[in-house]
């Protein structure tokens, strides 16, 4: 079993798409796509352009990745790039399992270098060697190994693995120097990194691996929700856009027959006008030939009459024809048709063709437009997708929750959501651990408002009823480190540096130490800026994006105080009580309006995309750099993904 799931995970994770075999020294790009070594050099040298840029494009899906050294021949260039810990750890894992292919099998390493063939009997993770009875005895008493832990063999691909230094191929590699970001052995930190200032043992780092594993988890788990949203959302978009399409091609065929059959009825009546002008003028010709061909007839006989008169010897017979001629009893005028009601007589027919009037009406046909809108990627909406929603109620809670500001930690690869409630007065932080809701209370009294993330597992508070701002622990419980009182009186709060931050209370925009002193105050021509700067963040170009209540305006300024640009639309899209304000890892604002309980979109410049979504009584939104936000309700916590 275990070799059929190995050959699955070579087959499916370990083999190279260029050369389809198992991966060969592995270099995993920036895109996170792995090909062997010598691969991606023949590739390379296939690309003269990404020898003249010195990066190394993908073969896949030709993403670029930065040689860290191009001054090194092309040929080492691949060999820079290292593999993923977790394509190397699949490697390292099947290549140990392979080593050792049935614990009955498995021969004495020391007996096998004299030429024996000895079963082993126990593994030493040590030396990395597996010993018979006979040389199990000399390894515990050798002073060398004497102290070494000896193991069964069945617990070989399972004990600690060492890895070996690459040059010096019998020490194990036990150092990390964090200055040369390499890993080194004993004899590697003295010849190498003896002027190296933070060179630690590998033990050493293991909290801090961890913390930092503990945060690409959770990273990674985030952004697979946003990119699995996306597909979900890519692929009903494809759904409808096929029934739209089959929608449309009936329609068109539908005017298109329409089209034709009116083309078709003219054609018919033409034909009909054709054929009835036609028979008409055929019956007309056609009592005319009658009518000649009875003048013809009495023309016969009158001449028949006249010759038997001249023929004959009678002087009488020719006198009584001549009488009758004479007499008129013989008619020489022509016989006409009697019919007086046909006025006029068709006289010829002609079709006339219209072709290049009806090419023309043709030509210029408008049977409809394929109308096709695309998205502005600098003015693109956002569409956001609820994700879930937290109570903010908690136990021991003497009021209706009141929250008014929201950031949100990761702490040890745990979401954590920290929010301010006015009316219970204090902070408090809801995280989920072990698939379980939990959450946090630390009371600080006279009305807590503005909130901000520190550091990594530290938040900053605004008590303005004190006249403080007090520091946090997030673990994710919450625990008071410590305060400091300012002479303001400051409602929202926004780290801008570890030594400063911006504070806003009434009519003003301090820049603080982080002991409350004030660095500087942030006017224009020495006038207020602002009057109820009560939210505030910063993007990441480090300017201060200030909501002010009172002037129903967004204004982005420098740390020195020079307006970058200020955001107060008049008219229907008059701001009415502008609140919560933050900003997507995009550079997008996202803008809470109270009053209306919509949250607005604004460019990074400050121009308006339009109006994201509605939501009942919203004071505060916060982004995290995942895709996600959270909106800070008076009563409750919700998480949307953007998508």
């Amino acid at each position: 079993m275990a070799t059929r799931n190995g050959n699955k995970i070579k087959d499916n994770f370990l083999t190279c798409s260029i050369c389809f075999e198992t991966y060969t020294d592995p270099c995993t790009l920036t895109c996170h796509h792995t090909f062997c070594q010598r691969c991606i050099t023949k590739y390379i040298q296939t690309r003269p352009d990404a020898v003249q840029s010195k990066t190394i494009p993908c073969a896949f899906c030709r993403q670029d990745t930065k040689v860290p050294h191009p001054s090194r021949p092309v040929e080492e260039w691949a060999g820079q790039i290292k593999p993923s810990i977790i394509i190397q750890g699949l490697i390292d894992t099947l290549g140990t399992e392979g080593d050792v292919p049935e614990t009955s099998s498995i021969c004495c390493m020391i007996c096998q270098q004299i030429g024996e063939t000895t079963p082993g009997a126990l593994w030493c993770p040590e030396c990395e060697v597996v010993l018979c009875d006979r040389c199990v005895k000399t390894h515990r008493v050798s002073p060398t190994s004497q102290d070494h832990d000896l193991c069964d063999l069945s617990s070989r691909s399972k004990g600690r693995r060492r890895f070996k230094c690459t040059e010096h191929k019998s020490n194990n590699v036990e150092f990390h120097c964090k200055d040369c970001q390499k890993a080194a052995c004993q004899t590697c930190y003295i010849t190498y990194h003896r002027a190296c200032k933070t060179v630690v043992t590998i033990d050493s780092m293991k909290p801090e691996m961890e913390a930092a594993l503990l945060e690409k988890r959770f990273d990674m788990g985030k952004r697979l929700k946003v990119r699995s949203k996306k597909v979900e959302l890519k692929n009903k978009k494809l759904k409808t856009i096929f029934r739209v399409k089959e929608s449309a091609v009936q329609h068109i065929r539908s005017i298109c027959q329409t089209a034709i059959n009116k083309i078709k009825q003219k054609e018919t009546q033409l034909l009909d006008e054709l054929n009835t002008i036609t028979q008409t003028y055929a019956g007309q010709l056609r009592s005319g030939v009658k009518l000649e061909e009875i003048e013809m007839q009495m023309y016969r006989q009158h001449c028949e009459f006249i010759d038997q008169a001249l023929v004959s010897d009678c002087e009488m017979d020719l006198y009584d024809a001549y009488q009758a001629w004479e007499s008129g009893a013989v008619e020489m005028g022509d016989v006409r048709d009697t019919d007086t009601t046909d006025t006029w007589r068709i006289d010829n027919i002609r079709f006339t063709s219209n072709a290049e009037h009806v090419q023309h009406i043709i030509d210029n046909l408008h049977l409809g437009k394929i109308h096709v809108t695309y998205q502005d990627q600098k003015k693109c909406l956002l569409s956001p997708v609820l994700v879930g929603i937290t109570d903010g109620r908690m136990a021991g809670d003497e009021n209706e929750p009141d929250l008014r500001d929201i950031t949100v930690l990761v702490v040890d690869g745990i979401q954590t959501a920290v929010v301010t409630d006015m009316k219970n007065e204090c902070v408090k932080s809801f995280y989920t651990t072990n698939n379980q809701r939990c959450h946090s209370k630390l009371p600080l009294g006279d009305l807590p408002c503005g909130v901000t993330q520190l550091k990594e597992k530290q938040v900053m508070v605004a008590v303005p009823g004190s006249h403080q701002i007090v520091t946090v622990e997030v673990t994710p419980d919450l625990a008071l480190l410590s305060s400091f009182t300012t002479n303001k009186v400051y409602y929202s709060l926004a780290v801008l540096n570890p030594s400063c931050l911006a504070a806003g209370g009434y009519g003003v925009v301090d820049i603080l130490d982080m002991t409350g002193h004030v660095l500087r105050t942030l006017t224009k021509r020495n006038k207020t800026l602002f009057t109820f700067p009560y939210y505030m963040c910063v993007n990441s170009k480090g300017n201060i994006l200030v909501s002010d209540e009172r002037k129903k305006s967004v204004t982005c300024l420098t740390t020195e105080g020079d307006v970058v640009f200020k955001y107060a639309p008049t008219g229907d899209r008059a701001l009415s009580l502008p609140r919560g304000i933050a900003t997507t890892s995009k550079g997008d604002i996202l803008l809470v309006d109270r009053s209306t309980n919509e949250m607005i979109q604004l460019t990074e410049s400050g121009e308006l995309v339009g109006d994201v979504l509605k939501s009942k009584d919203v004071c505060d939104v916060f982004c995290d750099k995942y895709g996600f936000f959270f909106l800070c309700t008076k009563t409750d916590v919700r998480e949307y993904m953007l998508v």
